[in-house]
């Protein structure tokens, strides 16, 4: 994020940048961080904390009268043409300020930067509706650049454990060249992923377990931001969606479980119709808190324009909340291996995870036959199935696909599980915790890097990992 901000900072004639994100997922850190590094006087204001702020947008939307207000209401704060960064953190809670924004970029003496959590729900409770009756549009469409922030990505849950760059080369290497980690290092970072999938990437949840090592007060935290997130259906959904809205997301566990994991409406209550919930599930979504996966009517590009629109599945961002969503207890289970058949819908939440903060579109292909292909992803030029094992074994979904590439025209597919490097003919099977560096495209330079190449570890490789084993065991 911080380097997506340098190059918006860098931009000639910029936009004011609009940061979304779900909540707690570590917006206002980072933002307040790159401010104080690149510029001469940041300018703070939270619309929640502070909404005696809104005030200061009310009425004319002319900027030295905007600054004027400003400055009387913040002590100190200091205005310097090119040289300030003016933070709008929370800024679904004034729409006049989101409305200024086209101001402040048509004047363009002062880079604004806002934050919202919420910034894709509809409504904005009654606030929302009253601007709408009054005609006032607060969406500055054109005049505004929207970014995505996600929560921390299993390779930042790293870093935060004390994996450096070296050990993550080391993986990304034995991806590119295709031959087996190195027991020790795979062993750690099976580990280290497990403990990823019950603490998840928000930083209160990383930072609590980093802190303490003790997975109930991790706990703790997510069911605070869980508790966190229903406060705020109650606060901007309507009325008549409110507790539909907590149904939908209370009924995602046991979507999950289901062998077949389309959502289905009537899980969250008998006789439940989509005209009833289709809004609320759209709500989540906009809110960040959850991620749909459509089903492909083919695998052949272009994956959007061959989705189903009412067929998909539904995950939660974050998988450690979804995990929190479970019995307490679940998370000793995992960190054990003793999940049974639950196990399958919690490393297809853990795959979704590692998509969607990759940016990466989810899709999924089911036929009535039972064939079913737990994600594809357009790589390469080309489709490519994703499949996740909860258990070692052969996959009959893939086998059969890949047995009939006249059919399904797929060259090549990716299976994950509890396995090390290999290959057999066009599945490259890899282990979870690879998941972070399956990027749409190939790169085979970087992490992301997954072409095959016919290569074997050489001597000097072979002894770099047996010391970047040892180093990973002392971080």
């Amino acid at each position: 994020m911080e380097s997506t901000m340098l190059e918006w900072k860098n931009t000639k004639d910029k936009k004011p940048l609009v940061i979304k994100g779900i909540r707690q997922c570590g917006k206002t850190f980072i933002v307040k961080k790159f401010a104080r590094q690149n510029y001469r006087s940041v300018v703070y204001m939270n619309f929640i904390l502070e909404p005696d702020k809104a005030t200061a947008f009310s009425g004319n939307k002319d900027i030295d009268t905007i600054i004027l207000n400003l400055s009387s209401m913040i002590p100190g704060s200091k205005f310097i043409p090119g040289q300030t960064c003016i933070i709008l953190d929370e800024i679904q809670e004034c729409p006049e300020a989101r409305t200024a924004l086209k101001s402040f970029k048509e004047d363009g003496r002062f880079d604004v930067i806002a934050t919202g959590s919420l910034l894709g729900v509809k409504g904005y409770g009654e606030k929302r509706r009253e601007d709408k009756k009054a005609g006032t549009n607060s969406i500055p469409v054109g005049h505004e650049t929207i970014v995505e922030m996600y929560p921390l990505d299993f390779e930042e849950f790293l870093w935060a454990n004390g994996i450096n760059e070296k050990v993550l080369e080391s993986v990304a290497q034995s991806l590119r060249n295709e031959v087996p980690v190195l027991d020790g290092i795979h062993s750690a970072m099976t580990t280290l992923l497990y403990r990823y999938v019950i603490v998840g990437g928000l930083p209160a949840a990383v930072n609590k377990f980093l802190e303490t090592k003790d997975i109930g007060q991790v706990y703790k935290v997510q069911r605070e931001i869980l508790d966190e997130y229903e406060d705020d259906m109650v606060k901007y959904a309507d009325d008549a969606d409110k507790p539909r809205i907590r149904e939908c997301f209370e009924s995602i566990p046991k979507q999950l479980a289901r062998e077949n994991k389309k959502f289905r409406y009537s899980v969250i209550r008998k006789g439940a119709r989509a005209s009833e919930y289709s809004g609320c599930l759209q709500w989540m979504e906009d809110a960040g808190i959850i991620r749909r996966c459509y089903n492909v009517t083919t695998t052949e590009l272009p994956l959007a324009g061959n989705a189903i629109e009412d067929c998909f599945k539904v995950y939660v961002q974050d998988i450690g909340l979804l995990i929190a969503m479970l019995d307490f207890g679940t998370q000793a289970d995992i960190l054990q291996g003793n999940l049974l058949g639950y196990k399958g819908a919690i490393f297809e939440n853990l795959m979704a995870d590692f998509l969607c903060k990759s940016g990466i579109p989810l899709y999924y292909f089911h036929k009535d036959s039972g064939l079913e292909l737990d994600f594809l992803i357009h790589r390469g030029g080309k489709c490519t199935p994703i499949k996740v094992k909860a258990t070692t074994g052969k996959s009959k979904s893939l086998n059969t696909v890949m047995k009939n590439r006249n059919i399904y025209h797929i060259d090549n597919a990716l299976k994950f599980g509890n396995y090390n490097v290999g290959r057999n003919g066009g599945i490259l099977t890899l282990p979870l915790y690879m998941g972070f560096m399956i990027r749409a495209g190939d790169d085979p330079g970087g992490h992301s890097g997954c072409r095959h190449r016919e290569a074997q570890q050489s001597g000097s490789e072979r002894n770099l990992n047996k010391s970047l084993e040892a180093e990973l065991f002392k971080a």
